[in-house]
């Protein structure tokens, strides 16, 4: 709490901007977890369902394994009836509205990776402009430089605050952006393998 106190109203805002970081990345990992599914095993039951005409167990299967790739597979299965290329444009309408449940919130925590160091910085010239004000108000002949580096130091707590709140927020984001970046390219060939399949058909 004295650390907070010494940093003014920016610590304040650093630290809040932390909670939400971490509140987002946790909130991610979650959602990551609730749709990761064995894909192999999904294509490989959906593959002999329909293979067997048996259309509404390979929705159902979908339903019972909720994630993007189920999904799509839905989409393409409950157009099974068009041509190959409508069922391509109709996975991929799909894909299109799965990408923002995926990165949802990601450019939130890039503002606050970016941010937070910028804030921190801010907090200390703020912080020197008070320091070097009382260090003026006691004349040009102070002789204790201590009153001078009291304050300075004071000041650059906001800096490390911003740069320990920024660096695992930016670790985080590159992460989890890499991670959706996969599961899109992983969406992308599936949509080609399931317009393959129900090409078949």
């Amino acid at each position: 709490m004295e650390l907070i106190g010494k940093g003014g109203i920016i610590m304040i805002i650093i630290l809040l901007l932390s909670v939400v970081a971490t509140a987002i990345i946790i909130e991610r990992f979650l959602f990551f977890r609730r749709i990761r599914v064995d894909e192999e095993n999904l294509i490989s039951r959906l593959k002999s369902a329909l293979k067997k005409h048996h259309y509404d167990e390979a929705i159902n299967i979908c339903e019972n394994n909720p994630s993007p790739i189920s999904n799509l597979m839905k989409v393409g299965i409950e157009n099974r009836s068009f041509t190959q290329s409508e069922i391509k444009d109709s996975i991929m309408s799909a894909a299109n509205l799965e990408i923002p449940h995926l990165e949802r919130y990601l450019t939130s925590l890039g503002t606050i990776a970016h941010i937070s160091p910028l804030l921190g910085l801010l907090g200390t010239v703020t912080g020197n402009i008070k320091a070097f004000g009382v260090l003026g108000s006691f004349g040009g002949a102070v002789g204790d430089p201590a009153v001078l580096a009291t304050g300075i130091s004071e000041a650059l707590l906001t800096t490390a605050a911003g740069i320990i709140v920024s660096v695992p927020t930016v670790a985080f984001y590159n992460f989890l952006v890499n991670k959706v970046n996969h599961i899109i390219i992983r969406l992308e060939n599936r949509v080609n393998d399931l317009v393959v399949l129900l090409g078949k058909e």
